[in-house]
């Protein structure tokens, strides 16, 4: 077999593997955010876990969200990974305290969008290409709620209603 030949094929190969398109757009980019190498807490850092959870505590008590808090951390901090240092993820250390959002982040900041596309319609009605996007999101929000009752991070109840998801938002 011709080895310039198997240097192409494998090429392809992982062509096919890495090409998995989004959902609604035309990217098909493989960039990603990054875990640090090291599980391990670095040496430097004088932070104990229990100091940790408090902090997180606090700053859910005020109303961020664990995504923020994990970006106030690791820029005021120094803490590229709270599951290093405590052994549990911010959003189990929230669950575990009571302080986790009932609606998982990501579905809440799609009906956002939503809620906003919708304000934006009421407005300028002849807006096909928003009445589109609208149609995409809401759609994606139906997968991410069927995933979240699946997995029971939602109550089988529940349910996305254009007319009542303002309220959720606010």
């Amino acid at each position: 077999i011709n080895a310039e030949y198997m240097g192409t094929w494998t090429l392809k190969l992982q062509n096919l593997i890495c090409t998995m398109g989004r959902m609604h757009s035309k990217g098909k980019g493989i960039s990603k955010s990054c875990i640090p190498y090291k599980r391990t807490p670095p040496s430097w850092l004088k932070a104990t876990a229990r100091e940790l959870i408090e902090t997180i505590c606090k700053s859910a008590k005020k109303g961020i969200t664990p995504s923020q808090i994990g970006i106030n951390l690791r820029d005021s901090s120094g803490i590229g990974s709270v599951r290093a240092v405590t052994g549990r993820k911010i959003l189990r250390i929230l669950k575990h305290n009571g302080l986790a959002p009932e609606i998982p982040e990501d579905l809440y900041h799609m009906i956002k969008t939503a809620v906003n596309i919708r304000k934006h319609l009421e407005k300028s009605r002849k807006d096909k290409n928003a009445k589109f996007r609208l149609i995409l999101v809401e759609s994606r929000i139906h997968r991410l709620a069927r995933y979240y009752k699946r997995t029971r991070q939602l109550p089988a109840t529940w349910k996305y209603e254009a007319s009542t998801a303002s309220t959720l938002v606010a």
